[in-house]
């Protein structure tokens, strides 16, 4: 995998990354990529017996074919594959990846994990070479919610805790997600600055500190 061009700001690319088993009609990726023109799901393939290289090759085809910067959503073991990414191809910062918005990722180090999940293991714990923001239930059947805050931390990610809702999928009933949505938007926002240059890794954290907290706060009330 080679290097990649300069910053040259656009109207980002979103790039959708499904997990096991792809992601149904009803699911927010599918529901987003309907609604959205600027919305692209990657065809990553072989759905139910994924494989971390291949996935990754996918995924690294996708990002090159794609009008950078892309901004990539992704979901369960799609996060997964988006670190992996990240890890094998060490982009510079911010491009051509942008920003991600990573939710609900699967734990693929833990000892009962499916064979399907196993080979993406062990996780990934390098910061991530753009702006990002992890997303997690705390009743998530694939992942406890303090992996999935330790993640985060890993990853140089902003977390998000999304309260009891499940796997954030289809069926914890969430729909088109507007809080994702809200979220995404964040991800977008703290890829550039103003005039349209990168930011550095401490200013884009900044940034979706304070503003995905004002979207949680907003959305993800206790109780």
């Amino acid at each position: 995998m080679g290097s990649f061009s300069s910053f040259d700001p656009v109207q980002p690319t979103i790039l959708t990354v499904p997990g096991l088993g792809g992601s149904g009609p009803s699911h927010w990726q599918s529901l987003w990529e309907d609604a959205r023109p600027d919305t692209v799901r990657v065809e990553l393939g072989m759905w139910n017996t994924p494989h971390r290289n291949a996935w990754v090759t996918k995924l690294d085809q996708a990002i090159r074919a794609a009008q950078a910067p892309v901004v990539l959503a992704a979901h369960s073991l799609g996060c997964l594959a988006v670190a992996w990414w990240a890890e094998l191809t060490r982009q510079p910062y911010g491009w051509p990846v942008a920003g991600a918005l990573l939710v609900a990722p699967a734990d693929v180090d833990r000892a009962d994990v499916q064979a399907e999940l196993a080979t993406f293991g062990p996780t990934p714990v390098t910061p991530l070479p753009f702006p990002s923001i992890v997303v997690a239930s705390s009743d998530d059947p694939w992942i406890s919610i303090e992996r999935a805050h330790s993640l985060a931390v890993g990853w140089g990610s902003h977390f998000v805790d999304a309260g009891p809702q499940g796997h954030l999928n289809a069926a914890s009933g969430i729909g088109w997600w507007r809080e994702g949505q809200e979220l995404l938007d964040r991800v977008i926002g703290a890829s550039a600055d103003r005039k349209g240059k990168p930011l550095t890794p401490g200013d884009a954290r900044s940034i979706l500190a304070i503003n995905a907290t004002d979207a949680a706060q907003a959305h993800y009330l206790p109780g």
